[in-house]
């Protein structure tokens, strides 16, 4: 079993930046790929950013060139720098972990707020 735990959202103005953290525990060896995904009021749960074992990197395009997934292995942990938020960033950030055959697990969610 792996549990995810999230760190690092809060309330900023439109053009600031924030740094979410994702540290993994448990059975985390056979872990593919690990992401950011968000939730906004009334609207489904959509990719953020996504990135393999090896790096592999994927953004929607709402954020391309603003945020940026990085990843270390050795600790297990995922973090997502974002950069030049906007109104339109505001919702819950939920981690997640991803394994082979479809497996998932996600995190509790951090909210992100973005003022104008």
């Amino acid at each position: 079993q792996v549990q995810l735990v999230e760190s690092g959202g809060g309330l900023v103005q439109a053009g600031g930046s924030l740094r979410l953290s994702c540290a993994a525990s448990g059975s985390t060896n056979s872990i593919s790929d690990m992401g950011w995904y968000r939730q906004a009021p009334g609207k489904q749960r959509e990719l953020v950013a996504r990135i393999s074992r090896g790096g592999t990197t994927n953004y929607a395009d709402s954020v391309k060139g603003r945020f940026t997934i990085s990843r270390d292995n050795a600790k297990n942990t995922v973090y997502l720098q974002m950069n030049s938020l906007k109104p339109e960033d505001t919702a819950v950030y939920y981690c997640g972990a991803f394994w082979a055959l479809g497996r998932n697990t996600w995190g509790q969610g951090t909210q992100v707020t973005v003022s104008s």
